[in-house]
C-alpha cells in the first residue's frame, strides 16, 4: 500500500513490490479456504466445505435490484429473479403465496455427438442431433393464507454485493423473510424462513419434472426432522440426471405426502435443492460418466447442507460470492434521492424517458449486476451459452447453444476486465475438451463436395467448428471457417490480461490446430497494390461468409481476412514464449505477411467488407464483421494505424448507425469508445436501457436484455448483459499489452466523479482508476504478472515498470 505522503505529481512515483491489502485478502482467510473449489469441472463430490470464520459481512446496500411488486410465473424469464452457482441457476418468481424457482443445470443437453449434414453440406440444427439445452426441474413453494391479499410491505431484492435474493413481508403483524441463493461451496440452492413477531408457516414444496419422470418423496431418517422429494431419469441421449430437495425445520411438523413434502407451523424452514447430470468434459469416455449416480451425489449434498444451520450455509455462500465480486468497486457519480427511492422497473423507465437527467449510480448497479451474472453463470462448469443458466421452457430460441459468430465471444470479454479472471476458465476448458471432436469433424466432413465452404485446394487440416457448438463435439448450422480464429482470439487475450506460461501452454494446440486449417485453407490470387499499382500475389480465404450477411460465396471478406491475421499473430507470439516449433511459426509468419488486408472503397469511404469497393449487404446490419480488426482484434489502431484507414472504419460505423438492440448496440459502444468517441458510446449504452415492452427490444423488469422475435415473442440474450459492462468499462479504460489508455471515451454523465478498482489491463497489470471534472485524479497500477507498461491520457504518457506483484501509484497532471 502506498501512504498520502507517498503519493505524488507527474514525474515521481509510490512503488510496493510486495503484496498490498487486496492481495494479501485474496490469498488469506477466507477466500483462501474456499480455493479449492475453483477446480470443479463439473457435477462432482468434492472436497470437504471449509465453513467461514467470524461474523457474517454486512450488506452495504449500494446494488440492489428492488421491487414491490411480485413476478407472476406466466412473465418469470422477464420478472424474476436469477440466481446461480456457475453449474445450478434458478430463475424465482412468484408471489408470497406460492414461489416458483425454474431451475437449469449448464450440462442439461439433449442433442449427440454425431455429425449430420444437410443436402447442401451444412449443419443439422434440430434437438434431435444437435440438441438444446433445457431445463432440468420447477420448483414451487406454496404458503397458506399468504396470499397478497392478506400481506403488506412486500419487498423482493436482489443484492448484488451480498449474492442473494431476498423475499419479505408482513402478515398479522409478524414479519417474514426469505433469503434464496446458490451456494458454489455447497453446489446447491438454499431457501431459508426466518420471521420476527413469533409467526410460523403451513404449506407444501413441489417438485415438478421436465421431462415426463416420477417424481418420489419419503420422511428423512437418522437425521435432521424433516422429508425429501426427489426424481431422476435419463434423456433420449443417454444422460442421466436427478434432483433431490429436501425440507427440514427446527419447529414444527415437515413430512412426506404423495405430491411432495407438507410443513405445519413452522417458525423456521430451509428448504435444500440440488440436482445435476454425469456430463463430463471428456471426449473418451463420451461426454458422459458412467460411474456417476446423479440421484446419489445429489442427496448426499442436500443432507449434508441439512446438518448445517441456515446462517453457516448463507455465511459460506456469501464469503465464496464476496471473494470475486469484491475484486472491482464501481463509482460513477451520485444519483439523487429520488432516483435512489424509485424502485428498479420504475428507476428504469424513468431513466429512458426524453429529457431525463443521468442517473450514475443506476448505470454503475447494471454494471455490477453483468459481474453478477458472471459470477453466477461462469464458474467451474460449462460456459455462458446464448441464455445464460436461466430459462422458462424446453423450447429456447437457437437451442440457448453458443453462437460464436460474436454471441460466446462477447460474454467472455467482460470477465478479464471486470476483475474475474477465474470466471474465464469454463470459456477455456470447453474449448479444450471439444478439440478432438472438432479436429475430427473437420478432418472427415469440411471438404465434403456439397459444402459450399471447402478448401478449393483439396486440403484439410487442424479444426475449426459450426457457428454453432453443443457440449458433445458437434456443430450446428453452417459451417464457420473464420470461427477457430475467434474462438483463439478470446483464448489469447486471456493470456495477455493473465500471463502464465502454463495456460498458455494448455491452448497452444488450439491457437496451432486453427493455423494448420488456415495453411490448408488459404488461396493465392493477383491484385494490383494501391500503392504502387503493380500487380502482386496474395493470399486470401476462400468461398465464405461475412456474417451474416451478404454472399456466401465471397473470397477475401474483411472478416476471415483480418481472423486469420490476428490467429496468425497471436500463434507466433505464442511460440516465441513458449519456444515451440520454431519453424512453424516462421512458415505462419511467412504466410501472414503475405495475406490480403482490406482497404477502404473509392465508393463509399468505408472499410470493404468484402473485396470490392461495392457494398454488398445491408448498410445497417446488426453484424460489425468487417471491424473485428479494430474491436477485440488489434490490428487496426488509432494513433498507429494510417488516418485514411481510422476514416474508413470510422465511416463504417456512421453508416451502420446508432440504433439497434442488445449485444449489436454494445459492440458499436465499444467501436465508439476505441474512437474516443464518449457521446455515441453513451447514446448507445442508453439504447440497451430501453425499457422492453410488449416484447420490445430493449431491459426487461429484472435486467435481462430482450430481443423482439415477432409482434408476440420476444428472446433472451445474455450476451448484452455482459457486453454492455464491457463497453461501460471500455469507456473508462482501455488497454493492450504495452499500453493502458486512461478514460478514453468519459460521458459527460460520469464526469463530475468516480473511481473504479480492479479493471484488469492487458499486459498483466489490474487499475485502480480515480476522476473529478472529467480528469483523473490518480492511478494505481498493479502487476499480475506484467512487467512494462505505459499510461496513456490524452497527449501524456508515462512509462511503469514493475516486478510482479507490484503496485505504484500515479498522478497525472492537471
Amino acid at each position: 500500500m502506498t501512504s498520502d505522503a507517498e503519493r505524488h505529481t507527474e514525474g515521481h512515483e509510490a512503488r510496493s513490490d510486495g503484496l498490498d491489502r487486496r492481495q494479501f485478502l485474496r490469498l488469506t482467510g477466507t477466500m483462501a479456504a474456499l480455493l479449492p473449489w475453483l477446480a470443479l469441472p463439473r457435477f462432482a463430490e468434492g472436497a470437504p466445505v471449509q465453513r467461514p470464520v467470524g461474523p457474517m459481512p454486512a450488506p452495504s446496500g449500494k446494488h440492489v435490484l428492488w421491487y414491490d411488486t411480485p413476478a407472476p410465473e406466466s412473465n418469470v424469464l422477464r420478472e424474476g429473479l436469477p440466481i446461480g452457482n456457475g453449474r445450478l441457476g434458478a430463475l424465482v418468481g412468484g408471489d408470497p403465496a406460492s414461489t416458483c424457482l425454474y431451475l437449469t443445470d449448464a450440462s442439461m443437453w439433449l442433442g449427440k455427438r454425431d455429425i449430420v449434414l444437410g443436402d447442401d453440406g451444412q449443419f443439422d440444427y434440430t434437438t434431435e442431433h444437435f440438441g438444446s439445452l433445457v431445463m432440468l426441474a420447477k420448483l414451487y413453494l406454496s404458503i397458506e393464507g399468504h396470499d397478497a391479499a392478506h400481506v403488506t410491505d412486500y419487498r423482493r431484492e436482489l443484492d448484488l454485493g451480498q449474492g442473494y435474493l431476498r423475499v419479505s413481508y408482513r402478515k398479522d403483524g409478524v414479519g417474514y423473510a426469505w433469503d434464496i441463493f446458490a451456494s458454489h461451496p455447497d453446489d446447491l440452492i438454499a431457501i431459508q424462513l426466518s420471521q420476527t413477531g413469533g409467526g410460523s408457516v403451513s404449506g407444501t414444496v413441489a417438485l415438478q419434472t421436465m421431462h415426463g419422470d416420477t417424481t418420489h418423496s419419503e420422511a428423512l431418517h437418522g437425521g435432521p426432522a424433516g422429508a425429501t422429494c426427489h426424481f431422476e431419469g435419463v434423456l433420449a441421449n443417454g444422460l442421466r440426471y436427478a434432483t433431490n430437495v429436501m425440507a427440514v425445520s427446527d419447529a414444527g411438523t415437515v413430512s412426506a405426502d404423495g405430491r411432495g413434502i407438507r410443513f405445519a407451523n413452522c417458525r423456521t424452514l430451509s428448504i435444500i435443492v440440488c440436482g445435476g447430470t454425469n456430463y463430463t468434459p471428456d471426449v473418451a469416455s463420451n461426454y458422459m460418466d458412467g460411474s456417476l449416480d446423479p440421484l446419489a451425489l445429489a442427496t448426499k449434498k442436500t443432507r449434508a447442507a441439512a446438518l448445517q444451520t441456515p446462517t453457516a450455509l448463507l455465511h459460506t455462500h456469501i464469503a465464496d460470492y464476496r471473494g470475486l465480486f469484491d475484486a472491482m468497486q464501481v463509482d460513477l457519480g451520485t444519483s439523487t434521492k429520488a432516483q435512489r427511492g424509485m424502485d428498479t422497473w420504475t428507476r428504469l423507465q424513468a431513466r429512458a424517458a426524453a429529457g431525463s437527467a443521468a442517473d450514475p449510480e443506476f448505470e454503475a448497479t447494471y454494471l455490477q449486476y453483468g459481474r453478477y451474472l458472471t459470477i453466477a453463470g461462469s464458474r467451474d462448469s460449462l460456459p455462458t451459452g446464448l441464455q445464460g443458466l436461466w430459462l422458462d421452457s424446453n423450447v429456447s430460441p437457437w437451442m440457448a447453444d453458443y453462437h460464436n459468430d460474436i454471441n460466446i465471444q462477447m460474454n467472455y470479454w467482460l470477465p478479464d476486465r471486470a476483475g474475474l479472471p477465474a470466471c474465464f476458465e469454463p470459456f477455456t476448458r470447453y474449448c479444450l475438451s471439444q478439440l478432438d471432436d472438432w479436429t475430427a469433424a473437420t478432418r472427415e466432413h469440411f471438404n465434403d463436395p456439397r459444402n459450399s465452404y471447402r478448401n478449393r485446394s483439396g486440403k484439410v487440416a487442424g479444426w475449426t467448428v459450426g457457428i454453432s457448438t453443443n457440449i458433445y463435439g458437434a456443430g450446428g448450422w453452417r459451417w464457420h471457417p473464420a470461427g477457430n480464429a475467434w474462438l483463439c482470439n478470446n483464448l489469447w487475450q486471456h493470456y495477455q490480461y493473465q500471463p502464465d506460461r502454463a495456460y498458455l501452454a494448455r491452448i497452444y494446440p488450439l491457437l496451432k490446430g486453427a493455423c494448420e486449417f488456415w495453411e490448408a485453407r488459404l488461396l493465392t490470387m493477383s491484385v494490383k497494390d494501391s500503392a504502387t499499382g503493380q500487380m502482386r500475389n496474395v493470399l486470401i480465404d476462400d468461398a465464405d461468409w461475412s456474417p451474416e450477411q451478404g454472399p456466401t460465396d465471397a473470397r477475401g471478406n474483411t472478416y476471415s481476412q483480418e481472423w486469420v491475421w490476428d490467429l496468425f499473430e497471436n500463434y507466433r507470439r505464442a511460440s516465441a514464449v513458449l519456444a515451440r516449433d520454431t519453424g512453424y511459426a516462421a512458415t505462419i509468419g511467412a504466410l501472414q505477411a503475405k495475406l490480403y488486408l482490406p482497404q477502404v472503397s473509392i465508393k463509399t469511404g468505408w472499410l470493404e467488407e468484402w473485396m470490392t469497393p461495392d457494398d454488398l449487404g445491408e448498410t445497417e446490419h446488426r453484424h460489425l464483421s468487417p471491424l473485428v480488426g479494430f474491436f477485440p482484434g488489434d490490428r487496426i489502431r488509432v494513433g498507429d494505424s494510417a488516418p485514411a484507414l481510422i476514416a474508413g472504419v470510422t465511416k463504417l460505423l456512421e453508416a451502420r448507425g446508432t440504433g439497434g438492440y442488445g449485444w449489436a448496440a454494445a459492440w458499436r459502444a465499444m467501436c465508439w469508445a476505441r474512437l474516443g468517441n464518449a457521446k455515441k458510446a453513451y447514446q448507445l449504452i442508453l439504447t440497451n436501457f430501453s425499457p422492453s415492452k410488449n416484447r420490445s427490444n430493449g431491459t426487461a423488469q429484472n435486467l435481462f436484455d430482450m430481443y423482439q422475435l415477432d409482434a408476440t415473442s420476444d428472446a433472451f440474450q445474455i450476451d448484452a448483459n455482459f457486453g454492455t459492462p464491457t463497453a461501460m468499462l471500455e469507456m473508462l479504460m482501455s488497454s493492450r499489452p504495452g499500453v493502458i489508455e486512461l478514460l478514453p471515451a468519459l460521458p459527460e454523465a460520469w464526469a463530475a466523479s468516480g473511481n473504479v478498482t480492479g479493471i484488469g489491463a492487458r499486459g498483466g497489470f489490474q487499475v485502480d482508476l480515480s476522476w473529478k471534472h472529467g480528469k483523473v485524479t490518480s492511478v494505481t497500477v498493479r502487476s499480475v504478472g506484467g512487467e512494462q507498461t505505459q499510461l496513456k491520457l490524452g497527449k501524456w504518457t508515462h512509462a511503469v515498470t514493475l516486478q510482479p506483484g507490484g503496485s505504484v501509484t500515479v498522478t497525472p497532471p492537471a
